[in-house]
């Protein structure tokens, strides 16, 4: 079955919107982590021991693609919805033939793509500072990478819907969800753990996330990566059931 021409061409406007500004959308994330890598990686990194075997530069590479990817993909999303009710140009899509499901497709894969993106970018930039030849398990590398992007920009949605105004998008993104990387296991391994504190990590989303990756580009993981990642996709497909019917009850988008 053929996509929508309505499908077709909503993607590619948010797709366009984000490629287009290239100095925000990849000069950021790149300068970011340039910098993370050098301070985390090269210059603490030369005084910490091998974590699982592997330098801790490369330790911390794919949680910090991750930290792009998701930060990326929600921010993309959720900007790109409150935005559209700001100017109120969202109405174009409203009163257009689409179904409902199309207008969040086409919102969520062209937010995923730009974590995608930006996780790949960031996997490079690593690959500068440690050499890192091969994926050690390309699928889970790119499952993944797929799965996670796909729900932050389908939480991202949700965001734009219920944010009132810009600054409820920064606390969003800054006090929720970057907290939530950072104690996700992106610089440490859960064996540095012990007790109530590496009990309550479990609990944490990006932990799963965050070695889901890892256990794909370097075969290091705290996690049984294949529960992981059923767990992951079956919450990636309800949020977007959630997605689909907020817009067909037009939560936050009409007056």
């Amino acid at each position: 079955m053929s996509l929508s021409t309505g499908l077709k061409a909503l993607t590619r406007r948010e797709i366009l919107r984000f490629v287009r500004r290239p100095y925000n959308t990849f000069l950021p994330p790149l300068i970011t982590n340039v910098l993370y890598f050098s301070v985390f990686g090269v210059i603490l990194g030369a005084r910490i021991s091998d974590i699982g075997g592997v330098p801790y530069i490369q330790f911390i590479l794919p949680g910090l693609a991750v930290l792009g990817a998701v930060s990326n993909a929600f921010e993309n999303a959720s900007f790109s919805i409150f935005h559209g009710r700001w100017n109120e140009y969202i109405h174009e899509a409203l009163t257009s033939p689409m179904a409902y499901w199309e207008m969040v497709v086409a919102y969520v894969v062209s937010s995923a793509l730009r974590g995608v993106l930006i996780g790949i970018l960031i996997a490079v930039i690593g690959a500068l500072f440690t050499p890192v030849r091969t994926l050690a398990h390309p699928f889970y590398a790119v499952a993944f990478l797929g799965v996670i992007t796909t729900l932050f920009a389908a939480f991202g949605v949700i965001g734009g819907l219920v944010a009132e105004d810009f600054d409820h998008l920064t606390v969003l993104n800054q006090f929720i969800l970057r907290p939530l990387v950072f104690f996700g296991g992106v610089f440490y391994s859960l064996d540095a753990l012990d007790g109530l504190a590496r009990t309550a990590s479990y609990l944490n989303p990006m932990v799963y996330m965050v070695n889901g990756v890892r256990y794909g580009i370097i075969g290091v993981s705290d996690i049984e990566p294949d529960t992981a990642l059923v767990v992951l996709s079956a919450l990636t497909v309800a949020v977007l059931a959630v997605d689909v019917w907020l817009f067909r009850r037009g939560y936050g988008l009409t007056d």
